[in-house]
C-alpha cells in the first residue's frame, strides 16, 4: 500500500470506485455493445458478406489480443506508473474504435478488433493494482466490490446502446458510439486518475527480471489455483453474453432492442452479490465468503440444467438462473482477487496482469472453440455452464486442501 495514499485521493471514496469501474467497463463494453449489429438486413454479416465463422472471429481477435496483452500492461504499471499505461490504453482503444467505424470489409474490421483488444484491458489490469496501492484488505474489498456493482451497470448500458444505435444508424454508428466513451474517458482520467505506485516500488523494466517475476509467479501452484477458481466460472454467464445473438434472438425469439432484459438481469445478480460482498468484507471468513459464492453457483447451476431438461427454453425463466449465477461469481470474486493480488505485494501489477491473462485466454478458448458447439443448443449451454462451475470448484478445493497459511 502507498504510505501517501490518503493525499493522493482526498474525494470520497465511491468516486474513485467510479472512474475505475469506468476503465473496467471497456473491456466488455465493446462485446456486448456490438452483438446486437451482428446480424439482419443491415448487419456486419450482411453488408461486409461475412460468414458465421469470420463473424465470430471478429468475437476472438479481440478476447485473444485482450489475453496476450494482458500479461504486459500490468508489467509496464510496475514499471513506467499506473497512469502512463491507463492514459496510453484508452487512447489506443479510442483509435482502434475509429478504425473499426472506418472499416469497409471483414478483414480489416478483425484487424481493428484485435487492436482494441489490445488495448482494451489497460483501465482493468491496472484498476485493481491500484485498489491495492490506495486501501488494505478489509477497505480494498469494499472498493473491489463497489467496482463491481459500477461494472456491472456496462451489460445493461451496452447491448442497449448498441442495438438503439445500430437501429438509429447502422453497426459503424456503434464504433463510432465507442470512440466516443474511449474519449470521455481519455479526458476523465487525465484530469483525475492520481499516481499511486510509490516510487519504492518502482520495478526495473528489465527482460531478465521482467521474466524471473513471470517465472516465480507462472511456477507458483497457488496462483494457478487461485486464477483458475475465478476465471473459469466466470465463463459459466459469460458463454450465454457470447452466445447472445443466437441464445437471444433463436432461442428465446428476442429483438436486439430487448436484449436489454438479459443483460438487465444478469446485471443485477451481478450487483446484488457485489453489495453483499462489501457488506460482508471484514464480518466473516474471506474463504467462507467464496464457499457460499460457489454453493450458490453450483445449486443454481444444477437447476438449470434440470429445467432445461424438461422445459423448453423461454424468456419467463431461461434468464433467472445466468442472473443468479452473477449473484453467486460477483459474491466471491473480489476476496480471490485480493488473495491473487498479495501473492505479490511488490509487483501487484504483474500478478493482475497474469491472472487476467488466465482468465482472458479462458474467455478466448470459450468464444472461439466452446461456443460455437453448444450456441444452438440452449440444454448444451446450460450442460457447458455447469461444467466450467466445477473446473473452478475443483481448483478452488485443491488450492484449499494445501497445507500452510491462507488469507
Amino acid at each position: 500500500m502507498n504510505p501517501q495514499a490518503a493525499q493522493l485521493w482526498t474525494r470520497p471514496r465511491w468516486q474513485l470506485a467510479l472512474l475505475l469501474a469506468g476503465l473496467g467497463m471497456v473491456g466488455p463494453f465493446a462485446i456486448d455493445a456490438y452483438l446486437p449489429a451482428f446480424a439482419g438486413p443491415e448487419g456486419i454479416a450482411q453488408t461486409l458478406g461475412a460468414t458465421p465463422l469470420q463473424m465470430q472471429q471478429t468475437l476472438s481477435a479481440y478476447l485473444l489480443a485482450f489475453a496476450v496483452m494482458n500479461l504486459f500492461h500490468g508489467a509496464l504499471a510496475d514499471s513506467f506508473g499506473r497512469r502512463p499505461v491507463v492514459l496510453a490504453g484508452v487512447a489506443l482503444f479510442t483509435l482502434a474504435s475509429v478504425g473499426c467505424a472506418l472499416s469497409q470489409t471483414i478483414t480489416q474490421l478483425i484487424v481493428c478488433r484485435a487492436l482494441q483488444g489490445l488495448s482494451a484491458g489497460a483501465g482493468m489490469v491496472v484498476s485493481r493494482a491500484i485498489i491495492r496501492d490506495m486501501y488494505p484488505p478489509t477497505s480494498a474489498q469494499k472498493v473491489m466490490s463497489q467496482v463491481t456493482i459500477f461494472f456491472g451497470v456496462a451489460p445493461v448500458i451496452a447491448p442497449a446502446f448498441g442495438g438503439h444505435v445500430f437501429v438509429a444508424g447502422g453497426w459503424h454508428a456503434v464504433f463510432w458510439g465507442l470512440a466516443a466513451v474511449g474519449g470521455l474517458l481519455f479526458w476523465l482520467n487525465w484530469r483525475l486518475l492520481p499516481e499511486t505506485l510509490h516510487e519504492l516500488q518502482v520495478q526495473p523494466f528489465h527482460p531478465r527480471h521482467l521474466m524471473a517475476g513471470y517465472w516465480g509467479l507462472g511456477s507458483s501452484r497457488r496462483f494457478w489455483l487461485l486464477a483458475l477458481s475465478s476465471g473459469i466460472p466466470f465463463n459459466g454467464m459469460f458463454l450465454y453474453v457470447l452466445a447472445a445473438p443466437t441464445y437471444l434472438g433463436e432461442h428465446l425469439g428476442l429483438q436486439p432492442t430487448q436484449f436489454f432484459w438479459f443483460f438487465l438481469l444478469s446485471m443485477t445478480g451481478l450487483t446484488a452479490g457485489a453489495w453483499l460482498s462489501g457488506r460482508l468484507a471484514g464480518r466473516i471468513q474471506p474463504r467462507q465468503q467464496i464457499r457460499w459464492g460457489y454453493a450458490i453457483m453450483g445449486v443454481v447451476s444444477l437447476l438449470n440444467v434440470a429445467l432445461h431438461l424438461v422445459l423448453p427454453p423461454h424468456p419467463s425463466w431461461s434468464m433467472v438462473p445466468v442472473a443468479l449465477f452473477s449473484l453467486g461469481w460477483a459474491l466471491m470474486v473480489p476476496v480471490v482477487t485480493l488473495m491473487v493480488l498479495d501473492l505479490a505485494p511488490d509487483r501487484r501489477g504483474l500478478v493482475s496482469s497474469l491472472q487476467m491473462c488466465v482468465g482472458s485466454a479462458a474467455n478466448a478458448l470459450v468464444a472461439g472453440v466452446l461456443v460455437p458447439l453448444v450456441m444452438h443448443s440452449a440444454l448444451a449451454l446450460a450442460f457447458a455452464s455447469l461444467g466450467l462451475l466445477l473446473v473452478g470448484w475443483v481448483a478452488w478445493v485443491l488450492d484449499s486442501a494445501q497445507p500452510g497459511p491462507k488469507s
